[in-house]
């Protein structure tokens, strides 16, 4: 059953992303009275990190492009129209990702210096709260592309899709971050 394929695949694609943010976001579960030790990497590891990262990342996104593949039965039409309309909203999810991303580093950093202030944490709340209405506006946007592109049910199955790997790495990442002290 296809539906169990998608839940298999979006667990594996969930755990990659989460295997890629887990050094930061353990970083920021320590709870050590010793500040983290600096240490100074040379431009050659740093790129080698880089690197790395982008490869996980572009194999992430490459199993993401095949979920949805196997599971949206598309004929040769709907895929000439669903494709581009797809790529350009997964650069538009990039952005928002982006900022997720500032913002959940923004909170390690605090959190691992043990300086979260009031005004600070007002101030990420503000931004998740942020990230997830640009998201919500961004979804309904495509929405209304691909419902013109694509029969409903089809369209409808894409969002169902995105929704539910979103909702996994959303969960994943909740899991991994600490509670606000």
């Amino acid at each position: 059953m296809r539906m169990g394929n998608l839940g298999l695949r979006a667990a594996t694609g969930t755990m990659v992303c989460v295997f890629a943010l887990a050094p930061m976001l353990a970083h920021a579960q320590q709870r050590s009275t010793t500040p983290p030790a600096t240490t100074t990497a040379s431009p050659a590891t740093s790129a080698a990190k880089n690197s790395d990262l982008q490869i996980v990342l572009d194999k992430v996104k490459a199993d993401k492009k095949l979920l949805v593949a196997s599971n949206m039965d598309l004929t040769e039409a709907e895929k000439t129209a669903f494709w581009p309309i797809y790529d350009a909203y997964q650069k538009d999810l990039g952005v928002i990702n982006d900022r997720l991303v500032k913002a959940i580093r923004a909170y390690a950093d605090a959190y691992n210096a043990k300086t979260l202030t009031n005004d600070q944490a007002k101030k990420l709340t503000d931004e998740a709260i942020a990230i997830d209405a640009e998201e919500a506006k961004l979804r309904s946007t495509y929405a209304t592309k691909l419902n013109a592109a694509l029969p409903a049910t089809k369209a409808a199955r894409y969002l169902q899709i995105e929704n539910k790997i979103r909702a996994a790495l959303r969960y994943d990442m909740a899991s991994a971050i600490p509670l606000v002290p």
